[in-house]
């Protein structure tokens, strides 16, 4: 469990660190200060999203690949999380507590889910891409669970204030423990807003009735203070110490890395008064050192009681609102007395306890943890990912790995050094050579874990498994062909018209004999490949082109009717047999003005020649340009 708590508190690491230049322009953009609008709301668009902040830190970092899929996740967590909250109880607002949670499902389901593998014809939606769906799900169910389980939640805290408002001093130190132990909850709020805006009442000198702390303190009221002035020595002085006791305990060669941030955060909660950055860098990676946090917080509020000083702020407890408000105060010198003495405490049990418990603060996290590149467990997907960086000219021969929904898109240093040989003995279905740089290699619809594994692989050097053979029980998972073309995949190969197959004046084609399709009056001049896939057949006529997709599909484009009997005339081919295209790439010129003359018709059949069991469906008819996407679907 504190494993798993110390992930949580790294991966707020990153996110925390954007925090500092956010708190100093939110607290100099006040009106107190220079009064700039366009400052404080910079500032303010971070602070005030840190629960999706957090969300999308925690869901990232705990990605065993730290692939941005996991922060996706995150992110459609706490979207679906607190937009369904609300329908149930508007009232509900659950703060960070809503971005831990969030974050911490949403890093989870991706870590088991990730890699998933569906029958052929839902092989699109698995691995990554099945996340932010299964994701969306779980959290509709956790915010219906949450919408009647929050609220009594919050209750309780409402009872809690009722209390300390009317405990004296120790009602005081309550508030201070209470307030720092549900920050990372957002239930601290509840309590500030009843203690802040509404807990007892004063009125001024023009007759103004005033209620809660804040405005009773800054509007003069001589008893104001005590539930504020006990946070000065905290913020001021005992968090930054406890920043530089996390950096004198931190492992040697890792000081240099932290201790900037340390000292950022710690600079800002001592000048401007937040403290998140700091108290959330050691929340969870050392629970045990937040909850002597929120005992020591109490203790000073009921130190600063007990010596009867009256201090407020209008911001949060830092050297600005101390000095903007010195003139309003009771004893404030007290606090600075206080705040050297906190330091001096913070700085000595947070050291105390890092080392002699061994805890993991930054800077004294476990390396191993560091490791993003978890084994996936499919050793034949390892193993073929071995082969293709061999096949490729080695991993010195890579210089970067990327893939479409069926090809590998590589930059190579030399492509001349790549096998299309060996790439097809393990698995490949072909190479494309764009140039002396880029290359493409077709693998099907599991190129995602093929390109996930290759990235691990070169991440290490490539290093040879201790078997070159695909394990046997592998060997039937490994993802089949899915005869299907995506809307977004087949773009329009000539500008024209499209008609339905029915109209085509050809009986062959207008029956559906040779498979379902569509026809195409065209206007262009150039036809071009609807599809990323391989010319399978030429005809010598010209006339006609097959082409068989990356994902199986046969796909028979005949230009005209009965212009085989013009023996290539009117015609320039651009390809040939064999060679793999994309979509976009020309294959045949034309000549309209010729076939018009000389061919019964124009009109061009698209024809599907090999579905079995799967429906095309056109989505568009009448004119379109050459290149349009979502001209149709088959699946």
């Amino acid at each position: 469990m504190f494993g798993f708590l110390q992930k949580i508190g790294k991966s707020l690491m990153f996110p925390i660190a954007t925090l500092p230049a956010a708190a100093l322009l939110l607290r100099f953009g006040q009106d107190d200060l220079l009064g700039i609008p366009f400052l404080s709301a910079a500032g303010a668009g971070i602070i005030d999203n840190l629960a999706i902040i957090f969300a999308i830190g925690i869901a990232f970092g705990l990605a065993h690949d730290s692939n941005g899929g996991a922060a996706l996740a995150g992110a459609i967590a706490y979207l679906v999380l607190t937009s369904a909250i609300v329908t149930i109880n508007e009232s509900i607002n659950m703060g960070v507590f809503a971005g831990i949670l969030s974050g911490i499902i949403g890093g989870l389901l991706y870590n088991k889910f990730y890699n998933v593998k569906f029958p052929a014809w839902l092989a699109f939606f698995g691995g990554r891409r099945f996340v932010p769906i299964i994701t969306a799900a779980t959290m509709t169910v956790v915010a219906g669970i949450l919408g009647y389980a929050w609220p009594p939640v919050q209750e309780m805290i409402d009872g809690a204030g009722d209390w300390i408002l009317n405990a004296g001093m120790f009602g005081v130190g309550a508030y201070g423990f209470f307030n720092r132990l549900l920050l990372p909850t957002g239930l601290h709020h509840v309590i500030n807003t009843i203690v802040w805006f509404d807990f007892g009442t004063f009125t001024d000198a023009t007759g103004e009735v005033v209620r809660g702390e804040i405005n009773r303190f800054l509007k003069g009221d001589p008893t104001a203070g005590p539930f504020l002035s006990g946070f000065f020595p905290i913020m001021m002085f005992g968090l930054p110490a406890a920043c530089l006791a996390m950096y004198a305990a931190a492992k040697k060669e890792r000081k240099a890395i932290i201790g900037g941030m340390l000292f950022s955060i710690g600079f800002t909660s001592f000048l401007t008064g937040i403290t998140e950055p700091i108290e959330f860098s050691f929340m969870f990676l050392s629970p045990l050192l937040y909850v002597v946090h929120a005992l020591l917080t109490g203790v000073s509020m009921m130190v600063a009681y007990a010596l009867d000083v009256h201090h407020g702020f209008g911001f949060s407890a830092g050297a600005i609102d101390f000095i903007l408000n010195y003139g309003l105060a009771q004893n404030p010198l007290v606090l600075l007395v206080m705040g050297l003495g906190t330091g001096v405490i913070y700085f000595a049990i947070f050291y105390f306890l890092i080392v002699k418990l061994d805890l993991k603060t930054p800077g004294r996290e476990d390396e191993d943890a560091e490791d993003g590149n978890a084994d996936t467990g499919n050793k034949g997907i390892d193993i073929r990912a071995y082969h293709t960086i061999e096949a490729l000219g080695g991993s010195g021969n890579i210089a970067a790995v990327d893939y479409c929904t069926t090809r590998l898109r590589l930059t190579v240093k030399d492509a001349d050094i790549v096998s299309e040989k060996d790439l097809k003995r393990h698995g490949a279905m072909g190479l494309m050579k764009i140039n002396k740089t880029n290359v493409q290699v077709v693998i099907g619809t599991a190129v995602e874990f093929l390109a996930d594994a290759m990235k691990n692989r070169l991440a290490n050097g490539n290093p040879t498994p201790e078997s070159l053979d695909v394990p046997a029980e592998e060997l039937s998972t490994e993802a089949e062909l899915v005869k299907e073309i995506r809307s977004e995949d087949f773009g329009m190969p000539i500008d024209g018209e499209i008609i339905p197959l029915s109209e085509v004046p050809d009986e062959v084609f207008a029956k559906e004999m040779m498979g379902p399709g569509f026809g195409i009056i065209p206007s262009g001049n150039t036809l071009y490949s609807p599809v990323d896939g391989q010319v399978v057949t030429v005809f010598p006529t010209k006339h006609a082109i097959g082409i068989v997709t990356d994902t199986g599909v046969e796909i028979l484009i005949h230009v005209g009717l009965d212009t085989v009997k013009l023996n290539g005339e009117g015609f320039e081919t651009l390809v040939e047999q064999g060679q793999l295209v994309q979509r976009g790439d020309a294959l045949l010129k034309l000549n309209l003005t010729y076939l018009g003359a000389n061919a019964p018709s124009v009109v061009t059949p698209v024809i599907f020649t090999n579905l079995t069991g799967q429906e095309l469906e056109v989505l568009k008819t009448g004119s379109q340009k050459q290149g349009t996407v979502s001209i149709l679907k088959i699946q």
